[in-house]
């Protein structure tokens, strides 16, 4: 257990809070007096991204963030997002409310063991999916995102041989869509995988005029039915823009809240799960809740530091990536 997981047992997130509290008038107070701007993902719960200052993506967050004069950034996501922050805003204090809200699919590619995976393909670049930790995105040549994957590898030369890295549905979407032959880390995200195509099917047929909008984290088989396949920014957009009134969401289901404000009068239905204990939400991501929130504002912790080395090295193929994408005016 490091410090900060100790810090966060010790009482910061079983410490009393009166239940007459206002919590949202409290954590708009503690923002203002500590110059602080809340961070929420799309697959926060609903009262956390009710409360945020910026909804949306891991990477576009902490870019919004980096533009605030904000001295504290608080995100409520997982903890490579939080990294994520650190990196592009290395002078301010970067909060996460459950220090333990981790990623599935961050965690199953551990830095030591990828650094060896990388050394048997020494004439190999490497990109690495924005959901990883800072300490794999400084092993990275380029980093990308799910919206921008496929251009980002697009860009470089054909011949130009390719690591890519950690999700392998991903990687898989990405060959696929370019016809590129790239060696791909066997990682992924446990909520994309959970999904079963044949009670999908079946909600089709009882949903015949619903379009079907999938993340590309998802495997094949579910991709192949997908009506439209995008990031989750780029599922929500499609969601305004096509005429269809029903949708039948393959991802988190925390993107449903913002889906719902931005198309009232439209019907969002999460995908079905391969078994009936299992669920759309992420595990991690619900770790955060309102409290947590505002405890960890008015005690500013846990705190997500990255020392920077890595910082400087993590930096360098986030930039990369935003070379690319502002030439192909992306």
């Amino acid at each position: 257990m490091n410090a900060l997981e100790e810090i966060n047992l010790k009482g910061f997130v079983d410490e009393y809070i009166d239940p007459t509290l206002d919590l949202f008038e409290e954590i708009e107070k503690l923002k203002k007096e500590k110059n602080a701007v809340i961070l929420a993902h799309y697959y926060q719960d609903p009262d956390i991204q009710d409360i945020a200052d910026y909804i949306g993506d891991s990477l576009g967050l902490s870019q919004q963030a980096a533009k605030t004069d904000a001295n504290i950034i608080v995100f409520a996501g997982v903890h490579f997002m939080a990294e994520t922050a650190k990196i592009l805003s290395p002078d301010k204090k970067v909060l996460l409310p459950d220090v333990k809200a981790g990623c599935s699919l961050s965690d199953s590619c551990p830095p030591h063991l990828f650094r060896k995976f990388k050394e048997k393909y020494p004439d190999h670049l490497v990109i690495t999916y924005v959901n990883c930790t800072a300490e794999l995105k400084a092993l990275s040549d380029i980093v990308c995102t799910s919206s921008n994957a496929v251009q980002i590898v697009e860009s470089l030369p054909k011949d130009q041989k390719i690591i890519f890295g950690p999700d392998r549905n991903l990687g898989a979407y990405v060959m696929k869509k370019t016809g590129r032959d790239m060696v791909l880390w066997n990682g992924a995200c446990m909520v994309h995988e959970i999904f079963s195509q044949e009670k999908i099917t079946k909600l089709k047929e009882r949903h015949p005029n619903a379009k079907f909008i999938a993340h590309p984290e998802c495997e094949d088989a579910i991709l192949k039915m997908a009506d439209y396949i995008g990031s989750t920014t780029g599922l929500l957009n499609y969601t305004i823009k096509d005429s269809a009134t029903e949708f039948i969401v393959a991802t988190e289901t925390g993107i449903i809240h913002q889906m719902e404000k931005e198309n009232p009068g439209k019907t969002f239905i999460p995908a079905p799960p391969n078994n009936s204990c299992a669920c759309n939400d992420c595990p991690h991501m619900k770790r955060n809740t309102l409290e947590k929130l505002y405890l960890c504002l008015k005690n500013e912790l846990p705190e997500v530091d990255v020392p920077r080395e890595i910082i400087e090295k993590a930096r360098l193929p986030i930039e990369r990536m935003l070379d690319i994408s502002a030439k192909l005016g992306l």
